[in-house]
């Protein structure tokens, strides 16, 4: 049986969000592999691999109006960092599944649904532009590169729609959905920048009016922000959401969670890789 108690933390130091978040005193255990099976395995042996990347191809051009597609070498790009990512900082794929990699490079600034396969060929399906870690104000803090893992073992939730003091929707509308990858540690983006702390890593859409037209360039406290638009897909199609939709079968917690209406792919994964491309690739990649 498996038991997770929220209980609810306010951020005081990493500035993130401006909600309450759920935190489990007990996590489950991370799987041995990324998106292992848990109580059944989560792509049949005859789903037509590619017929669902068609399609989440299709759906991700008529969800997004801004979606951002690669030419050829491009695309590699977004690839062969994903892979060098995966190969430094986390265990084997085991099976295809979706990544959401973002490049916190202040040049870049964007993300891309990658999928990736034990054997065969990587694809990059498109994505957005994206906001991560500013640097040089205080409390603000660089966006931590790695692998992180969405798992049972903490509760996302949905924004309110409410303003802060500054009259700005940190987490956007009402019922954006907030991943949230724990506490991690992350380098602070002011003073020597040598220095660090925990910030609580979520990955959320942002104020409509104000923020989401500045996506594209560093502007967050160390979360990664992204358009509405996609934030609905990702949600909509359950891009992260391979071990929630296992749990969610015995949880009401979790399916209350999910949207009702969705549309899960057989190819949900369950990781946010976070890459820089400014940067040197890890050491014997």
């Amino acid at each position: 049986m498996r038991i997770a108690i929220s209980v609810i933390l306010l951020i005081t130091f990493s500035g993130c969000a401006e909600a309450p978040l759920p935190r489990s005193d007990t996590p489950a255990p991370r799987p041995a592999a990324l998106n292992a099976p848990m109580a059944e395995p989560p792509v049949s042996a005859t789903l037509d691999v590619n017929a669902e990347v068609a399609r989440l191809r299709a759906a991700l051009m008529q969800e997004v109006p801004s979606v951002i597609t690669d030419k050829s070498e491009r695309e590699q790009t977004w690839i062969d960092q994903a892979k060098a990512a995966i190969a430094a900082r986390a265990p084997a794929i085991d099976r295809p599944q979706l990544l959401v990699v973002v490049d916190r490079n202040p040049s870049v600034q964007q993300m891309r649904i990658v999928l990736a396969r034990p054997n065969g060929a990587w694809e990059n399906l498109g994505g957005s532009k994206a906001s991560t870690g500013q640097t040089g104000r205080r409390d603000y803090y660089l966006t931590p590169i790695g692998v992180f893992l969405h798992t049972d073992a903490i509760l996302d939730w949905r924004a309110e729609g409410t303003f802060n003091a500054q009259h700005i929707r940190g987490l956007g509308l009402k019922g954006m959905r907030v991943w949230d990858f724990g506490w991690q540690v992350a380098t602070k983006a002011w003073g020597r920048g040598e220095e660090e702390g925990e910030i609580r890593l979520l990955l959320h859409a942002t104020d409509p009016v104000y923020l989401e037209q500045r996506l594209g360039h560093p502007a967050s406290k160390g979360c990664v922000r992204i358009p509405a638009a996609m934030n609905r897909f990702l949600d909509r199609h359950g891009i992260l959401d391979a071990d929630y939709e296992q749990v969610a079968k015995g949880d009401p917690r979790f399916e209350a969670l999910l949207l009702p209406t969705r549309t899960p792919t057989p190819l949900a994964g369950n990781a946010l890789v976070v890459v820089d491309s400014s940067e040197p690739s890890p050491p014997g990649t």
